[in-house]
């Protein structure tokens, strides 16, 4: 099922997440819901605070060229326990469609967080999948990724986010 996502500025998408506490079967189907809302979006990660719910938990995969073979991760309370190194990535976000900036990020982490049935997980990233883990952690804080540019290109942004939002 598809889910509607949440768009800027929604205030919703600024409120910090809660711990999954259930692995059942209302969890996986969200997972699953968010896995084809993200897919249809043409997006490579959706965070729960996207579709209105404040769950620590986000879905991606970063095969987004054509004919590549998707790979879905799924994150529940993950935690970003250290991180090395420095990348600029042009980050778009299906929160803030038609806009996209360079964001400065850690260019490889370790995430510690649990599979959709309780079973902590550890995972080396870098790269593409490193920024998007970073990415959609930030939403789970109630963080969007404008936040994360420096002061002067923040004010730009948002004087035009506000240009293009229409309440």
């Amino acid at each position: 099922m598809l889910l509607d996502i949440l768009t800027y500025p929604n205030p919703e998408l600024l409120k910090l997440s809660k711990s999954v506490e259930k692995f059942d079967k209302t969890l996986h189907t969200l997972l699953d819901n968010m896995a084809e809302t993200m897919y249809h979006a043409n997006g490579i990660g959706l965070a729960a605070p996207q579709v209105g719910h404040k769950l620590r938990v986000f879905v991606i995969d970063i095969a987004i060229e054509e004919g590549a073979e998707k790979q879905l991760y799924e994150f529940i309370n993950p935690t970003i326990s250290c991180g090395s190194g420095s990348i600029t990535f042009e980050e778009g976000c299906l929160s803030v469609p038609g806009f996209s900036e360079e964001v400065k990020r850690k260019e490889k982490i370790q995430i510690d967080f649990q599979d959709r049935f309780g079973k902590p997980q550890t995972l080396m990233a870098e790269g593409l999948i490193a920024v998007a883990i970073q990415h959609e952690n930030d939403h789970l804080d109630g963080i969007l990724f404008v936040d994360r540019l420096t002061p002067i290109r923040r004010r730009m942004a948002k004087k035009k986010l506000a240009k293009t939002v229409t309440l």
